[in-house]
């Protein structure tokens, strides 16, 4: 196992328990209440893991919630729920069908973060704890070298893609953590926070979609290696161990295949025919495309699945635009597509849907490698998520493959720019109207 310097911060914010009979003595919830930092062992590689706990007046309202970034503004993956009996703690994160079950003993909180299903292949994760005094930026040597801004990595993807793009942002006014992320096509890796550490960044994170980590090497020639220490990308793929990140300009200049764009990725089959959808919710209620309530409505048709880190990313985005422009003509639909382990799928679907409040209707529509056979209309429809943006007269104007979650900061911030201008156009024309895209 390998320890390293640079720590991670990481916290905790959770659920109130559903009543005070349930709730565990004060005495208990002090035991456990404040942050407690440690390592989760994955893939031979100890990850840095942060943990706060909670504990009301009496034990009630106890929360537990992993947190990742500098000290100051941490960013907070709360629990569904959490149990403390005096010894055993439970914290359940209900919408990616996980538990985090560890066990107070000599001043050490130990167990695993794992599936909660029994016949899931994914090996929970050991995870060890000690209580801190507070929640502190890691240590961090002298003179790191400044690495912000945009740089790309050549790829070979199954998905098509030439190139990831990587971006790291200013240092973090005050503190020593640096924020990076890798941008593929169909989504990102998540905030990846660390410090340096002489020779590197070590950055990573360990929220409720599990461990990350990573290392940042500058060369000589002014490239970047980057390095999956865990060797599996956030989708659970194996991905390549050493990556060479250049200077956008520089890769210009050597001619090198630039990222694709999330536009270009996916298309239509035939352009002037409708996409065609017809698919249960978890009533049971069959919503087709042809239901009066779409007609003459701007509709985005959302594809993705609960188990889906990128599509997590991308949801409270979905309910911000229905919510702004719903009564403006705005509807959407979500296309499901779940692994297949009745164990987990409706529940994880159940708690995906009230975890973000997700208002528009959410249709089973298979499982992931059902995809291409339920929507075949997709040409190159690979990615979790892919949006349809669909005008008023019918017809899809635009395909989004992807999603540029809150960890890759600029990019999310030219998504939610892009896309929102591309919703108000598309409302403002009125009913039969051809029209192109943004």
């Amino acid at each position: 196992m390998k320890r390293f310097a640079g720590f991670l911060v990481l916290s905790a914010s959770v659920l109130a328990l559903s009543s005070a009979a349930q709730a565990p003595p004060q005495s208990a919830a002090a035991a456990i209440a404040g942050v407690w930092q440690g390592f989760a062992t994955s893939h031979d590689q100890q990850v840095p893991v942060t943990v706060r706990i909670i504990g009301g007046a009496g034990g009630a309202g106890l929360k537990v919630a992993f947190l990742n970034g500098p000290a100051e503004h941490p960013d907070e993956s709360a629990a569904s729920s959490a149990a403390f009996d005096g010894a055993h703690l439970v914290a359940n994160y209900d919408y990616f069908a996980r538990k985090l079950d560890l066990t107070l003993a000599d001043g050490k909180l130990t167990g695993t973060y794992g599936s909660v299903s029994a016949t899931s292949k994914s090996v929970p994760v050991p995870v060890v704890l000690t209580r801190v005094h507070r929640l502190a930026d890691p240590s961090a040597a002298a003179n790191p070298p400044d690495i912000h801004g945009r740089w790309e990595i050549v790829t070979h993807s199954a998905k098509g893609e030439a190139a990831w793009e990587f971006r790291v942002d200013p240092p973090t006014p005050g503190s020593p953590v640096i924020k990076t992320v890798i941008q593929r096509i169909d989504g990102d890796t998540g905030g990846l926070w660390g410090a340096w550490n002489g020779a590197g960044y070590t950055v990573g994170h360990f929220n409720a979609a599990g461990p990350a980590l990573y290392s940042v090497t500058p060369q000589p020639d002014g490239t970047l290696v980057v390095k999956n220490l865990l060797g599996v990308a956030r989708s659970g793929t194996p991905q390549a161990a050493d990556l060479i990140a250049r200077r956008t300009e520089d890769a210009r200049k050597l001619n090198l295949p630039a990222p694709t764009e999330p536009t270009q990725q996916t298309t239509m089959k035939d352009p002037a025919a409708p996409l065609a959808f017809s698919f249960p919710d978890l009533s049971g209620r069959t919503v087709s495309n042809t239901d009066a309530e779409f007609r003459g409505k701007v509709v985005i048709v959302a594809i993705g699945g609960s188990w889906c880190p990128n599509c997590h990313d991308e949801a409270p985005f979905l309910v911000s635009l229905y919510n702004k422009y719903h009564a403006k003509g705005l509807e959407i639909v979500g296309l499901d597509f779940e692994q297949g382990d009745p164990e987990t799928d409706t529940p994880r679907l159940r708690a995906f849907i009230a975890h973000y409040g997700i208002p528009y209707p959410m249709l089973t529509a298979g499982t992931t490698d059902q995809l291409n056979e339920k929507v075949p209309q997709g040409v190159n429809l690979n990615c979790w998520p892919t949006s349809f943006f669909i005008g008023r007269d019918g017809l899809v104007k635009e395909v989004h493959a992807g999603f540029a979650g809150p960890g890759n900061t600029a990019g999310h911030e030219a998504l939610v720019r892009d896309t929102t201008q591309l919703v108000e156009k598309l409302l403002a024309e009125p009913e039969g109207t051809e029209s192109s895209s943004r």
